[in-house]
C-alpha cells in the first residue's frame, strides 16, 4: 500500500533558513525507507504571514517504509534540532493525480 503525504511546516520566529536545513537533512533519508520527495516548495515573500514555511508531497512504496523512516535513529536523534525551528506541522495523507 502507497502512503502519499502532504506536509505543512511552519517557522518559529527568525528560523526558516534553520528549517530547511533541518529538513535538507532529515529529506536525505527518504531513499533509505522507501521514500520519495515529489514536491518541495518554500513560501513566496508576500504571502500570508499564517502560511506554513515549507509544504512537501512526500510517498513511500509501504506503510512499513514510512514507519521505518519515523523510527530511523538519525531522525529521532534530531529532535531537539527539530524543536528548536518548527513551531508547527500539519501532515495529512493525499492521493496524487
Amino acid at each position: 500500500m502507497t502512503i502519499q503525504l502532504c506536509v505543512l511546516l511552519w517557522a518559529r520566529p527568525g528560523a526558516a533558513e534553520a528549517l530547511t536545513a533541518y529538513e535538507d537533512k532529515v529529506l536525505a533519508l527518504l531513499p533509505e525507507h522507501d521514500g520519495r520527495l515529489i514536491q518541495r516548495a518554500h513560501t513566496a515573500d508576500g504571502a500570508a504571514p499564517d502560511a506554513p514555511a515549507e509544504v512537501q508531497l512526500i510517498t513511500f512504496g509501504s506503510q512499513s517504509g514510512y514507519d521505518g523512516f519515523l523510527a530511523d535513529p538519525r531522525r529521532t536523534a534530531m529532535s531537539a534540532e527539530r524543536d528548536a525551528v518548527i513551531a508547527r506541522t500539519d501532515l495529512f495523507p493525499v492521493t496524487l493525480t
